[in-house]
């Protein structure tokens, strides 16, 4: 047993020794908890993001604004006023995650629809088709606000009398045999005359306090896409494929730091050819083969998931732009490694944070709002936006040279740094 305790003493001093492994391993489940709680509601202090709407107002009706104030003032949402071309083109390329539109003359329409819900009017709601759960939270938010403008201006508002007075035309009209709802609007009637009699209240506290009959409206639904019918497999194939690239990258640099420890760049380095040469071949190779996987992977994901992809020329712009940011991040590895083992887990680490930042995982639109603006500065962001912009979201070239010109800028970057600190330790 004391050999045992020995030896058990002895990992424990060795793994405590290593810091950066400790501090790896302590800081790595700190930032990915501390990531995913803060997209599902933290500590419930109720900093969670607004989810962005537009909202297409045409009705200039009481109800009409009665339903676009309560939607503005709501503490869920930030509301943008549009009209219905800008509307659409924000959520057809994926700027926007929903819009409503409450069309002229829904107020009218939807104060005598709560009494006779055969007639109920429209409202057409445009959304982004990788949103539908983002849709059915704002139509319940809707239906509540709708419900009280409603209610609200037909019980007791001042134009209700106006709505009361419609149903019960239209109702002798057609000489219904529900007496039971002609005797209910006689009874609101007679309620609405005995309110209207009354001094107005100071600060209008008991209006809108009715209760109505049914959902006054119906709403028309409809996904906006620039690029085909919405397939979640391309979103998902778009993020496994920059996270598992990513990962073959840190091969690239830890294979450089294994051919130093075995003196195998040294000899490489006695050839007659320049390091940066010696960099750019290493950086070309692995660009190469980084291509290469993600065409097999989409390829596997149009034959077997349907995938499409809408830009095969843009495609290729933000698949090229991917891989040689992924070969400089791999040369920027070996560049600032001391050794394998350390450079391997300090690398693992900073991928992870690309991916969890790049949407890879969780799409950006959930993050909350600073997030989703911190990630703008994240290259992973801009390759997974790159290739669901060339798939389902059928965006235009635009799209794929901003993509790429970012990546290729980051690219730049990592590799000017990698062949500084490569020249600087090679002159030691």
């Amino acid at each position: 047993m004391t050999a045992i305790f020995a030896m058990v003493r002895k990992d424990l001093i060795l793994y405590l020794n290593d810091k950066r492994a400790l501090m790896l391993n302590l800081l790595m489940p700190i930032v990915l908890a501390a990531f995913f709680g803060s997209l599902f509601g933290g500590s419930g202090g109720g900093n969670t993001s607004k989810i962005e709407v537009g909202l297409v107002q045409q009705d200039s009706s009481v109800i009409g604004r009665k339903i676009g104030d309560a939607l503005k003032a709501d503490s869920t949402l930030k509301v943008l006023e549009l009209s219905e071309q800008e509307a659409q083109a924000k959520v057809r390329a994926g700027k926007l995650a929903v819009a409503v539109v409450i069309p002229a003359g829904f107020g009218d329409a939807a104060g005598k629809a709560l009494f006779r819900p055969q007639d109920k009017p429209e409202l057409a709601m445009f959304y982004d088709p990788s949103q539908s759960t983002v849709l059915a939270m704002v139509k319940g938010l809707l239906t509540q606000h709708v419900m009280q403008g409603v209610t609200g201006e037909v019980m007791g508002g001042a134009s209700g009398s106006k709505y009361t007075d419609q149903n019960l035309k239209d109702l002798e009209a057609t000489q219904t045999s529900d007496r039971e709802l002609v005797d209910l609007l006689g009874s609101l009637k007679k309620y609405q005359e005995r309110e209207a009699a009354k001094p107005a209240a100071a600060d209008g506290a008991d209006a809108g306090n009715g209760a109505g009959m049914s959902v006054p409206f119906e709403t028309r639904d409809q996904a906006l896409s620039s690029g085909p019918k919405y397939n979640g497999y391309a979103h998902a194939f778009a993020g496994m494929s920059v996270q598992f690239i990513l990962f073959m990258g840190i091969d690239v640099g830890i294979s450089i730091l294994l051919a130093r420890r075995m003196g195998i760049w040294n000899r490489l380095l006695a050839a007659p050819i320049t390091i940066t040469q010696v960099l750019v071949a290493r950086a070309l190779s692995g660009a190469l083969i980084a291509v290469g996987l993600v065409v097999a992977v989409f390829a596997c994901a149009m034959l077997i998931f349907k995938v499409e992809i809408t830009n095969y020329a843009g495609f290729a712009v933000v698949t090229v732009a991917f891989a040689l940011m992924t070969a400089t991040f791999g040369l920027l590895i070996a560049a600032f490694g001391k050794t394998p083992e350390a450079a391997r887990g300090l690398a693992t680490f900073a991928t992870l944070i690309l991916v969890m930042l790049g949407g890879a995982w969780v799409p950006t639109f959930v993050f909350p709002d600073w997030m989703q603006q911190l990630t703008l500065v994240v290259p992973t962001r801009w390759a997974v936006d790159g290739l669901d912009a060339m798939t389902w979201r059928g965006l235009g070239m635009d799209a794929a040279l901003a993509s790429a010109g970012v990546q290729l800028a980051f690219a730049a970057l990592f590799g000017a740094l990698a062949v500084w600190r490569f020249r600087a330790t090679s002159n030691r």
